[in-house]
């Protein structure tokens, strides 16, 4: 420690607490320039964020109005569709329902769906067929009422092609969905907890057929009945299978008898009935193949063995 003490004496001299002290002020001064610097620094970035926010506030203002005038468009066009609950309406809900658009509003979204698609191929084809053909004439007015015409026909046509499709899902899965309701019904599970399981267990195969199954038993949870549930499961199905199958249920709640053998008897009918239909599908293949090997296969294989006569007639005439 002496030896340090030395040193600094050496090196100071007798100044030693005079620099010491000049140390210490000059720490102390940069250390309040970089504190001063950094309060600064970070008072311009809280700015500075906040005129960022009232940028971005102020260039969405545009954005919140077109949003609320299409927010008001659909709940006009609900308002126009739930006045009337008879007829056509009533057909598109169920038809939206079994294509999967759960939503209130999905009357009001197709229609406008409808109207836009009509009037984007419409104007596509006004500005189209005039850069495209030099002189179209009156002919352009007939295009593009075709256009508006068929562009108001597609969401129809897409929603015939998802409905198709799910039906086709529901009616494969089905039987799978029967057997399995079997197996959870003899192990003692209530019809509840059977739907829960089952739902859990097909949602890999047959995610639709799970949610609609998922719906039902949130139906149930909500205090509607069994009956009534599965009626509105038969119903967002569209199969005849499903509505067959809320009826055996109800039926069987009815008469008192066993759940277990009304379920078991209806998984082997399903399951013949998919069997009938594979073996429709594959009896009915030949003739379905009738037509493209005559037309396309018959006349090559004539031409092929009419050729060379023909050309040998020529020659040799």
């Amino acid at each position: 420690m002496d030896a340090v003490f030395d040193l600094l004496d050496d090196v100071f001299g007798d100044n030693l607490i005079l620099s010491l002290l000049v140390f210490l002020a000059s720490a102390m001064v940069a250390f309040g320039i970089m504190a001063t610097v950094r309060v600064r620094r970070g008072v311009r970035r809280r700015a500075a964020g906040v005129l960022a926010q009232e940028d971005r506030a102020g260039s969405g203002s545009m954005r919140h109005a077109s949003q609320m005038a299409a927010h008001r468009l659909i709940d006009y066009a609900t308002r126009h569709f739930s006045a009337s609950e008879k007829g056509n309406q009533r057909e598109l809900k169920r038809r939206l329902v079994q294509a999967g658009f759960l939503d209130p509003r999905a009357a009001a979204f197709f229609f406008l769906v409808r109207i836009l698609t009509g009037l984007g191929l419409a104007i596509a084809v006004l500005v189209l067929v005039p850069a495209i053909v030099d002189s179209p004439g009156n002919d352009i007015w007939f295009l593009v009422w075709a256009a508006g015409l068929a562009g108001y026909f597609v969401p129809n046509f897409y929603l015939r092609r998802r409905i198709h499709a799910r039906e086709n899902e529901h009616r494969v899965g089905f039987p799978d969905f029967m057997d399995l309701l079997v197996v959870c019904a003899d192990a003692g599970l209530s019809m509840e907890a059977a739907l829960d399981r089952v739902g859990r267990e097909l949602s890999d195969s047959y995610p639709s057929l799970s949610a609609n199954i998922y719906m039902a038993t949130l139906e149930i949870r909500a205090g509607r009945t069994l009956s009534e549930a599965l009626e509105h499961f038969g119903d967002r199905l569209g199969l005849d299978e499903a509505r067959s199958f809320a009826t055996l249920l109800q039926q069987s709640e009815e008469l008192g008898s066993s759940l277990t053998d009304a379920l078991r008897v209806y998984s082997d009918d399903m399951r013949h009935q998919r069997l009938s239909r594979a073996e429709e599908k594959a009896y009915s293949l030949p003739a379905k193949l009738s037509v493209p090997l005559t037309l396309c296969v018959f006349p090559v294989v004539i031409i092929v063995i009419m050729l060379p006569v023909y050309v040998r007639f020529k020659v040799g005439g």
